[in-house]
C-alpha cells in the first residue's frame, strides 16, 4: 500500500509517497510544475525514475507518463460517461486499464479488463487530507502511482478552469 498527499498540486511543493510502514518509497518533485503540469517522480536516492506531463493540443485532459525514459501510458479522461467521470489508462498494447468510482473523493478502483489491479481510497487512513492506493502483485507501482497523480492534476485544473469563468 502506498499512502499520498492530497491536494499537493494546489502549493506545488515536494512531497514523499510512503508504504504502509511510513518509509519513503518515492519524492515527488511539484516545483517542476508549469505550463505543462510536468511532474517528476524520484526513487529515494533522488534518481529519476518516472514523469508525468499534461499533452497541450487534446480534446481532453491528457496526461503522458514516462517510467525510464520511455513511454509507459497516457492517462485520459473518457469523452461521454453520464454521470460519472471514468479516465481511461492506455498503454501499448491491448491491455488498458480504466479509473472508475468516485474519482473526486478518491475512493475508486482501477481495472483491466475488468479484473480490479488497483484502489484508491482516503478510508483505509486516519491521517487528515491522505489517501492510500493499494496496487496487485505483478503491476507496475510507478504507472498506478503516476496515474492517480494524473487524475489529481486533471481533477485540480478542471476545478481551476471552473473556478476562472
Amino acid at each position: 500500500m502506498y499512502v499520498i498527499r492530497e491536494k499537493f498540486f494546489s502549493v506545488g511543493d515536494d512531497f514523499d509517497v510512503l508504504d504502509e510502514h511510513g518509509t519513503k518509497v518515492f519524492h515527488v518533485d511539484g516545483k517542476v510544475l508549469s505550463v505543462r503540469d510536468k511532474v517528476v517522480i524520484e526513487d529515494p536516492s533522488g534518481q529519476e525514475v518516472a514523469t508525468l506531463h499534461r499533452h497541450l493540443v487534446a480534446l481532453r485532459p491528457t496526461y503522458e507518463i514516462r517510467i525510464g525514459g520511455e513511454k509507459a501510458a497516457e492517462v485520459r479522461k473518457k469523452l461521454f460517461t453520464p454521470f460519472r467521470e471514468k479516465f481511461t489508462i492506455d498503454v501499448p498494447g491491448p491491455d488498458d486499464l480504466e479509473m472508475k468510482g468516485n474519482l473526486l473523493d478518491h475512493e475508486y478502483v482501477i481495472e483491466r479488463g475488468g479484473e480490479e489491479v488497483a484502489a484508491v481510497s482516503k478510508r483505509w487512513l486516519t491521517i487528515r487530507d491522505t489517501y492510500a492506493v493499494q496496487i496487485a502483485a505483478g503491476i507496475e507501482p510507478l504507472l498506478i502511482i503516476g496515474a492517480v497523480l494524473a487524475l489529481d492534476l486533471a481533477l485540480e485544473r478542471e476545478k481551476d478552469e471552473k473556478s476562472d469563468e
